[in-house]
């Protein structure tokens, strides 16, 4: 599946994705803390650059691309050591950017950076 043109991606940005990326970081950060739907939690926030601009996991774009993921141990590891305290900071420091008109490629840069901050999940190549 290609990905969609940069003005959509801009469009999608401006009218949605500029709400619908917190909302969602706060629903995962909501399931993360029960425990039971954490693997739900990290779904949905390796959703984030889908939701932010519309951008394809590399999954969905070029399946092959995944081989070169770390094992499912060491991002589980790192998310309960690391992850999931950091993620959340990283987080909410991309929010803060994300207000400021200066600060929105950084904003932008760091979102699309959450999946790997969390769970070391590469969303594309």
């Amino acid at each position: 599946m290609a990905q969609r043109p940069l003005l959509v991606r801009a469009l999608w940005f401006v009218a949605i994705g500029w709400w619908l990326t917190p909302a969602l970081i706060n629903i995962a950060w909501f399931l993360n803390a029960t425990i039971i739907l954490l693997p739900l939690g990290i779904k949905l926030i390796n959703l984030v650059p889908t939701a932010l601009t519309l951008k394809e996991p590399r999954s969905l774009s070029a399946p092959d691309s995944t081989r070169g993921q770390h094992s499912l141990v060491v991002r589980l590891i790192y998310f309960i050591v690391i992850g999931w305290w950091l993620s959340l900071a990283w987080a909410n420091i991309a929010a803060f950017f994300a207000i400021t008109i200066i600060g929105l490629p950084i904003a932008y840069w760091m979102f699309n950076l959450l999946p790997f901050v969390t769970s070391l999940y590469r969303f594309d190549g």
